[in-house]
């Protein structure tokens, strides 16, 4: 138990030391949160539901790139430096750094998702019911499961080059398309139904409907379990294949 402490505490000074994790989900949701709130002119009709609804946009979008990228990244860094053939020759289990890798990550998540909502608060005076708060910070918490997938996925990428343009360019196209930085609605008709069906999308929608008084919806509750089955499926058919050339 000591050492899944010591380790998780390794992994968070890691991850908060990283100015990737740092400038990605915390300077830019804050930064696009503010913008968007108080500079861009959006017409919304309830200001104080519009403010309520982007600090859940921003939020996920925040843990969403720091489950890919973040995770994804630093995996390739340490499976390139050699950090995980080092780890096989300490008494550290498998088993337990990957647990610590896991719980790092979600205490994390957890600090973003504290951060952006206090941000929310200071900006806009953001006011939401406790359940509200509660609520929607753990299915912040448990929507990133599926995106936590993918950075694992990532991380089996060979270089980090690549493994860092990659994980951008999913990034940015799920945050767009599923809705997070513009309202699905103003977008075209065929790009609203293919929204509709991402991770990204599903993620945000929880966290909407949240603030709007009502639960998440069970089809967004269903599709971010179908793709979590699907990545992690995913992920280790390509271990196998990897292990085995």
């Amino acid at each position: 138990m000591k050492a899944l402490q010591m380790q998780c505490k390794v992994e968070i000074i890691r991850v908060l030391r990283n100015r990737y994790f740092v400038f990605w989900s915390l300077v830019m949701p804050i930064l696009f949160y503010y913008i968007f709130t108080n500079v861009v002119n959006t017409n919304a009709p309830d200001k104080a539901e519009w403010q309520a609804h982007y600090l859940m946009s921003m939020t996920v979008f925040s843990v969403m790139g720091s489950s890919m990228m973040t995770l994804g990244i630093r995996m390739v860094q340490e499976r390139s430096q050699g950090w995980q053939t080092f780890i096989r020759i300490t008494p550290l289990s498998d088993t337990v750094y990957f647990a610590a890798q896991m719980i790092g990550q979600s205490v994390i998540h957890l600090l973003s998702i504290t951060i952006i909502f206090i941000a929310g608060a200071i900006i806009n005076g953001v006011s939401l019911t406790a359940f509200e708060w509660i609520a929607s910070s753990l299915w912040i918490l448990l929507g990133s499961l599926p995106f936590l997938a993918i950075g694992t996925l990532i991380g089996m990428m060979k270089k980090v080059e690549t493994a860092a343009g990659v994980s951008n360019v999913i990034y940015m196209v799920l945050a767009v398309a599923g809705g997070l930085w513009m309202p699905l609605e103003i977008m075209p008709k065929m790009m609203q139904t293919i929204g509709k069906w991402l991770p990204s999308y599903n993620f945000g929608n929880g966290a909407w409907e949240i603030v709007r008084g009502n639960l998440p919806d069970w089809k967004n509750i269903a599709i971010l379990i179908a793709y979590l089955a699907l990545f992690m499926l995913l992920s280790k058919y390509i271990r196998r294949k990897q292990e085995a050339a």
